[in-house]
């Protein structure tokens, strides 16, 4: 898919969030939809890598879906690893770690100033470290699932609550990009993406399961 087609598809899923979100949407929501700051997330996918403009896309698809602790599907909901996990795997056949300090112990750490669309970013929201999780799509902004009662949607990530609580941003590397077989945290799996999880990708690339780093001492969360 080519990038212009990229943007229009952002835009086309950003005016379908009604049909998934509760009426009463929440500010940043209404702000995404009625101020125009969709086409500026359109111009940073513009600028980004496939792999990355078809992670958002994909991501900006399931905005609306509601937040459920446990949750890994559109059908049933997400919470934050949750999603961010179904993502990777539908989209780029990568299979995550399940908790969000298990993604960040699995993923490699950049500066904030070096994010780009796709990456991962960290917060402390349960007074621990990394303790929740969400997917980098530009201009300043992330998309996740946030919290009981609410549904996937799009942040600014320059706001206080979540510049204060902010644990960094972590990189998904591919195989080209990962370091000597030895010390490698990518390995390929035979098995296909599920099935349940359709978000309009494709299933057609092989998973690899990203594992841990065990250096990374980090507590139990979802």
């Amino acid at each position: 898919m080519s990038k212009s087609k990229l943007f229009a598809a952002i835009i086309a899923l950003a005016a379908m969030n009604a049909a998934y979100a509760a009426p009463a949407q929440d500010e940043i929501d209404k702000l995404l939809l009625q101020k125009g700051l969709m086409a500026r997330l359109g111009d940073s996918i513009q600028q980004a890598t496939d792999r990355a403009a078809d992670l958002v896309v994909n991501a900006m698809g399931a905005i609306g879906v509601p937040y459920r602790k446990g949750g890994n599907t559109v059908e049933t909901g997400f919470d934050c690893s949750g999603f961010v996990r179904a993502i990777y795997q539908q989209t780029v056949g990568m299979v995550l770690p399940r908790r969000a300090e298990e993604q960040a112990a699995a993923t490699e750490h950049i500066e904030k100033a070096e994010l780009k669309p796709g990456d991962l970013v960290f917060f402390n929201t349960m007074r621990r470290a990394y303790s929740h999780v969400g997917i980098y799509v530009g201009d300043g902004k992330f998309i996740h699932s946030p919290r009981t009662g609410s549904h996937v949607r799009v942040e600014n990530m320059q706001i206080g609550y979540w510049q204060k609580r902010f644990n960094g941003a972590r990189r998904v590397l591919d195989h080209a990009e990962q370091e000597q077989p030895s010390s490698s945290r990518v390995t390929t799996r035979e098995s296909p993406s599920p099935r349940s999880v359709r978000l309009g990708g494709s299933f057609s690339q092989p998973s690899v399961s990203v594992q841990p780093d065990a250096k990374l001492g980090i507590g139990e969360g979802i």
